[in-house]
């Protein structure tokens, strides 16, 4: 069904079956040959897939087998040129072991099966979150960035959660933690593949009017007042986040490596004015 070639060049977009994911994937197009939809959800990526003219990939991202095999896929068809890797849950989805697993060591199990197909001009965009930049600092953070940055290492939830203590067991709190994660792992990865001539960055979103979004506005009233004190007055749009990852994904963005792009509407700046006393 898919022509195979060493000279396409294959792009990945994960959690595509939905919502900022999928948003990401229907940009891809414009830089790479073969588009690969990957989400744990059947129907739905199969879906998306069939209305692009893309690929399906079923899979959990933190199954290292199933990403094992997407990185052999990605080989048989040719040149891996760029990843959005959009898969992620929010707190109300699930607890605080389960948030970590996914949005962090999910990110680091793909960073790990895709690694060796990177190359010159090869792109990764990381999702984390705003709730990163705004979660308060602490004395212990220059320890948990550290645990952080290898989130592969042998029991690594029973770590974080010696160095964090029990707040951690709120999902708020280990989503905060787990986009800081992103981040910092983000970093290191770029840190690793930048002498192959690859590029990694992360991207924190702010409230986006997505089905996951209005679900955690719907759980927390902090959110309301949040979106509230956004300078622009709304939630950002899924597409407006996509045409970001798709720049940074871009040859436009050559010398763009190993930061975070914050995408919120203006609200961290809002709610630092606030804090400030600006």
């Amino acid at each position: 069904m898919y022509e195979e070639s060493d000279s396409l060049t294959v792009g990945i977009a994960t959690g595509a079956g939905r919502g900022m994911g999928l948003e990401c994937a229907r940009l891809l197009p414009r830089l790479v040959d073969h588009v690969i939809l990957v989400d744990r959800d059947e129907p739905s990526v199969v879906q998306a897939a069939e209305d692009m003219g893309a690929e399906p990939f079923v899979a959990d991202v933190t199954d290292p087998v199933a990403l094992d095999r997407l990185a052999a896929r990605v080989a048989e068809l040719g040149t891996l040129r760029a990843v959005a890797h959009a898969a992620g849950i929010s707190p109300t989805m699930a607890d605080w072991r389960r948030v970590l697993e996914v949005d962090l060591v999910g990110t680091a199990l793909l960073a790990r099966a895709l690694r060796p197909l990177a190359t010159r001009g090869t792109a990764t965009v990381n999702f984390a979150s705003m709730a990163s930049v705004l979660r308060p600092a602490g004395p212990d953070d220059a320890e948990l960035d550290k645990l952080m940055a290898d989130p592969l290492q042998d029991g690594f939830l029973a770590r974080i959660r010696a160095a964090a203590g029990p707040s951690i067991e709120s999902p708020g709190a280990a989503y905060s933690l787990a986009k800081r994660g992103v981040t910092v792992f983000t970093q290191r990865e770029a840190v690793r593949v930048g002498p192959l001539g690859a590029r990694v960055v992360s991207l924190s979103p702010g409230l986006i009017d997505t089905p996951q979004g209005r679900q955690e506005e719907q759980a927390h009233e902090s959110v309301g007042r949040m979106l509230g004190q956004t300078p622009l007055g709304r939630m950002g749009l899924p597409g407006e986040i996509a045409k970001v990852v798709a720049f940074a994904l871009s040859d436009d963005a050559s010398f763009l490596s190993g930061v975070d792009l914050l995408v919120d509407g203006g609200v961290v700046a809002a709610l630092t004015a606030v804090k400030g006393g600006w």
